[in-house]
C-alpha cells in the first residue's frame, strides 16, 4: 500500500493576500522548503484587493492555496506522495511569506494503490 499526506490548513492575519506575484513566489519556495518538484504554477486573480485562487502542480501531487484579503485568510492544501516530503516545511514557507498564523490545520493520511 502507498500512503501519502494530506495537510490542510486555515491561515489568519496574512497580508498580500491579493498579491498573485507574491503568492507565487511563497509556493515556490514552499515547494522547495518541502523537497518537492515543481512542475507548473497557475493562478487566478479576482482583481485588485481580492482575493487569489491558484495551485502549484508537483511531481508528488500539489499545493493549492485560496486568499480572502478582506479578512486577512487563507485556506492551504498539500498534498504529497511518499515519506520523504517535509510537508511542514513546506507550510511554514508559506507562512512566513504570507505573514500569516495557523487558525487551523489537520494532517490526512491518504493510502491508495492497492
Amino acid at each position: 500500500m502507498t500512503s501519502g499526506h494530506h495537510l490542510i490548513a486555515d491561515l489568519s492575519g496574512g497580508s498580500r493576500l491579493d498579491d498573485a506575484a507574491h503568492i507565487e513566489a511563497c509556493l515556490i519556495a514552499a515547494a522547495a522548503a518541502a523537497g518537492a518538484t515543481l512542475l507548473e504554477i497557475r493562478l487566478h486573480s479576482f482583481g485588485p484587493a481580492q482575493g487569489v485562487t491558484g495551485v502549484a502542480l508537483l511531481a508528488e501531487s500539489h499545493m493549492s492555496i485560496h486568499t480572502w484579503p478582506e479578512y486577512g485568510t487563507a485556506c492551504i492544501d498539500i498534498f504529497m506522495c511518499g515519506p520523504k516530503h517535509d510537508l511542514a516545511a513546506g507550510l511554514d514557507a508559506i507562512l512566513a511569506g504570507l505573514g500569516a498564523e495557523i487558525a487551523h490545520s489537520s494532517i490526512v493520511e491518504r493510502n491508495f494503490g492497492g
